[in-house]
C-alpha cells in the first residue's frame, strides 16, 4: 500500500512540476502568468516567450506525463499505470508549486498516453497537426485530437477498457479546461496561430 501511494504522490508532483513558469522565470525573466492568456501551459509559452521556449515547454510537459505512467512499473506498485498518468494530468492543472493554478493538460496528457501506447500518441500528434493547419486554432485542435483518440481507442482497444476510461476523462478535462476558448471561437475571437 506504501509504494502505491508513494507512486500516486510522485505522479502528482511530478505532473506539478510548473514548467512554463521554470523555463519563463530562469531564462527570460518572465512570470508567463501575467502575460497573455496567463496559463501556466504550452500555449501561452509560445505566446508569451516565442516558439524555442514554446518548444522547451511542451516538450517538458510531455514527458512530465510519460514519467509519471511509467512510475508505478520501476517502483513495482500494484496499480494500472494510466491511474499514475492521470494524476499527472491533475498535477499539471492544479500544480502544488504553482498556487494549484497551472495549465490544461494537453501536453501532459499526451505524455500520459505517450508512456502507455505510443502509436496512439503518433497518431494524435497527427490529427492535431493536422487539425491545427486547417484551423490555426491550437484549443480547438488539442479538442479534436483528444476525441479522435478516444475514438481510435473504441475502435482499436475495445479491450482495454482503462485506457477508454482514462482517454475519455483525459478528454473531459481537456474540453472542461477549453471551456472560455470554445466562447472565444464561437464567438471569432480566439486568437490564431501564424507559423503554420
Amino acid at each position: 500500500m506504501l509504494i502505491i501511494i508513494l507512486s500516486l504522490l510522485l505522479a502528482y508532483l511530478i505532473g506539478s512540476i510548473p514548467s512554463g513558469l521554470i523555463i519563463g522565470k530562469t531564462f527570460y525573466k518572465v512570470d508567463i502568468r501575467e502575460h497573455g492568456s496567463k496559463n501556466l501551459g504550452a500555449t501561452n509559452a509560445f505566446r508569451t516567450l516565442g516558439i524555442k521556449p514554446g518548444i522547451a515547454v511542451t516538450l517538458m510537459d510531455i514527458l512530465k506525463g510519460t514519467a509519471a505512467t511509467l512510475i508505478p512499473g520501476l517502483l513495482g506498485a500494484d496499480i494500472h499505470l494510466l491511474l499514475a498518468g492521470v494524476l499527472a494530468a491533475i498535477g499539471h492543472m492544479f500544480p502544488i508549486f504553482a498556487s494549484f493554478k497551472g495549465g490544461k493538460a494537453v501536453a501532459t496528457s499526451a505524455g500520459v498516453v505517450l508512456g502507455y501506447e505510443p502509436f496512439l500518441f503518433l497518431f494524435l500528434l497527427v490529427v492535431f497537426f493536422i487539425a491545427l493547419y486547417i484551423s490555426k486554432y491550437v484549443s480547438l485542435s488539442s479538442m479534436i485530437a483528444a476525441v479522435a483518440s478516444l475514438t481510435y481507442c473504441f475502435i482499436f482497444h475495445l479491450d482495454d477498457w482503462p485506457l477508454i476510461v482514462v482517454i475519455a476523462v483525459l478528454t473531459i478535462f481537456i474540453f472542461y479546461r477549453h471551456r472560455a476558448n470554445i466562447k472565444r471561437i464561437m464567438n471569432k475571437t480566439e486568437p490564431k496561430i501564424k507559423w503554420l
